[in-house]
């Protein structure tokens, strides 16, 4: 019996100090919006589309001279629809471009945002632990009136070569 109110009384006193946690006036984090701020999504991309907003990128990087692009283009879901790889494009990149993709479109956002954010300090770090999450620039939503109908994503070049020719497929499909 002794061990049980022991226990009990360590439970209670631990609580208290779990209960709650103060803010952190340096963390961005801990301000409150008044409200969400999202884009919709919209019908999911048609193949033509897919195949549209791939074609473009393709001929993006050919113009530029970068023979080593993988392109893949999903679904809002992050399923795939299109897929390109170039004949100079390394392996770790048809995955890495499906990943992209996927990140696009099921979080809303250019993978560019979360580059740009785990630049930003510690304060982001969590956003490591969140599934699907890749912080590299080249993943790119596409918008058609205002709403997602899926996203792009590109690898095998620089993060900042990836980005341009995945931007080339998110204008084709407007």
């Amino acid at each position: 019996m002794l061990r049980f109110s022991s226990l009990a009384a360590f439970m209670f006193a631990t609580s208290a100090a779990f209960a709650q946690v103060p803010a952190d006036p340096a963390n961005p984090n801990e301000t409150l919006p008044e409200k969400a701020n999202y884009m919709p999504y919209g019908e999911p991309i048609k193949l033509d589309q897919a195949k549209k907003a791939a074609d473009a990128a393709l001929a993006e990087s050919t113009k530029r001279g970068w023979p080593v692009m993988c392109i893949a283009v999903v679904s809002p879901s992050g399923d795939l629809v299109y897929f390109v790889k170039m004949d100079d494009c390394q392996y770790a990149s048809i995955a890495i471009a499906q990943h992209k993709a996927k990140a696009a479109a099921t979080f809303r956002r250019p993978t560019l945002a979360f580059e740009r954010l785990l630049g930003r300090g510690p304060f982001f770090s969590y956003l490591t632990t969140l599934d699907g999450v890749i912080a590299s620039r080249g993943g790119n939503p596409i918008v058609v009136n205002g709403k997602i109908i899926g996203a792009i994503g590109v690898s095998g070049g620089s993060g900042s070569q990836d980005d341009v020719v995945s931007q080339a497929g998110v204008a084709a499909v407007k």
